[in-house]
């Protein structure tokens, strides 16, 4: 009778952290799904605030690049020789302190402004990706969890999670316009 009852005991302490065990799983893994919807809010707003700050930039040089250029050749309509020497000179004090500005910034040219932000695009997409990975992987292990028997039978009112899937709209390729 001991036994029986011993072995009932043992029996239900098992099935009690069974039970536990199953229960802070499935919280754990809720909070890992919370925690990568967290990384994908992040991942979006990095990349909504450097495309920002890039795209801002690129306008800037833009402007300037087209107002030098239209001011070259408003210099150049209509002049007389007299007025093409003066340009001329104008052109040349101009010139002698944007190679004195190359020299010293031999790094500055609107074209990289152009490459740095083709690569923020890049970063920012790589780094949005990844979280939607991550989020998606820990989805599926709390789905999983949920659905594997005999954990099922624990799930109370958890529901499964949704998977991350982007709209219809966000399909088409972006047109960005500086």
């Amino acid at each position: 009778m001991e036994m029986l009852l011993l072995i009932v005991v043992l029996i239900l302490l098992v099935l009690v952290l069974w039970a536990i065990f199953t229960i802070n799983k499935f919280k754990r893994l809720d909070i890992k799904v919370d925690e990568a919807l967290s990384g994908i809010e992040v991942a979006l707003e990095k990349r909504y605030d450097m495309l920002t700050k890039l795209l801002d930039a690129a306008k800037v040089y833009i402007t300037h690049e087209k107002e030098v250029f239209n001011e070259v050749i408003n210099l150049h309509k209509g002049m007389s020789v007299e007025d093409l020497k003066a340009a001329d000179q104008k052109m040349n004090n101009v010139t002698g302190g944007l190679l004195a500005l190359a020299e010293g910034y031999p790094e500055l040219r609107s074209s990289e402004v152009f490459v740095s932000l083709e690569e923020g695009i890049k970063d920012a997409e790589e780094h949005l990706q990844a979280a939607r990975r991550v989020y998606n992987a820990n989805v599926s292990a709390y789905n999983t969890a949920l659905a594997m028997f005999p954990s099922s039978l624990l799930k109370g009112a958890r529901l499964p999670r949704d998977f991350y899937e982007i709209e219809d709209h966000k399909r088409e390729d972006v047109k960005i316009s500086i």
